[in-house]
């Protein structure tokens, strides 16, 4: 494998995790984030996740890797449309029934996800407009990283499919580790459905759609139900 794929591949399962975390500690640590706080943190998240991508494909594209390696191809639009579409709308409605579990549950109950959907989830009009743009660049920017290059990298080293998916979607995994331990299962159980899913199609368009609706159905419907009412309705 290049140095390069090693060093990014290494970036992604090793120090964007401790960064992520890093950074997870300090904004629990402040008592309330104001509505200045919560853009900043969405637009600093924006910019990081796209240099990620631009420095990812000059690299993957300088050695060599095509679009079609890459997943960035449509090689069956109607079939990729329905898995889309079929995808979107079962993990939607899935995630969508969780918050609303966890709603009926007292906050205390809720634990961390509780301390975490009080400092980022959204609670102005504003606000839910830029979390929806982070959410479309976490959906397009993390497929490419993850599902994108990380995938064609192992499989151009060598590794059967098995492997790239289970390799793919531990680093994924690991890359939420600021989510906790249970944030990082369920990504990782994220990664393996969306690995498979990006294999069988060869395209990694499906599993964009998948990603920014379970972002976006998170973050615009979590306040909802996971929000006290003083909260979602403050600017």
């Amino acid at each position: 494998m290049p140095w390069d794929f090693a060093a990014i591949l290494f970036s992604l399962g090793a120090l964007a995790p401790l960064r992520g975390r890093a950074k997870m500690r300090n904004l629990l640590a402040r008592p309330v984030l104001n509505s200045m706080d919560r853009l900043s943190l969405y637009a600093s998240t924006i910019a990081f996740q796209w240099i990620c991508l631009a420095v990812t494909a000059w690299r993957a594209w300088a050695r060599g890797l095509g679009v079609a390696e890459l997943g960035m191809t449509i090689p069956d639009a109607k079939r990729i449309a329905i898995a889309a579409v079929v995808g979107a709308t079962i993990l939607g409605t899935a995630h969508w029934m969780n918050l609303r579990r966890m709603g009926r549950m007292q906050p205390e109950a809720r634990g961390f996800f509780q301390r975490l959907a009080e400092r980022i989830f959204p609670k102005s009009d504003v606000e839910r407009l830029v979390y929806f743009a982070l959410a479309l660049t976490a959906g397009l920017c993390e497929e490419f990283l993850f599902r994108g290059f990380t995938m064609a990298a192992l499989s151009q080293a060598g590794f059967p499919v098995w492997a790239v998916v289970a390799a793919s979607s531990a680093i994924f995994g690991l890359a939420h580790l600021y989510q906790g331990r249970r944030g990082v299962l369920a990504t990782l159980a994220f990664g393996i459905l969306f690995g498979v899913a990006r294999t069988v199609y060869e395209s990694l368009v499906p599993v964009i759609v998948w990603h920014v609706t379970v972002d976006a159905v998170g973050g615009l419907v979590g306040p909802r139900y996971l929000l006290p009412e003083t909260n979602r309705l403050s600017s």
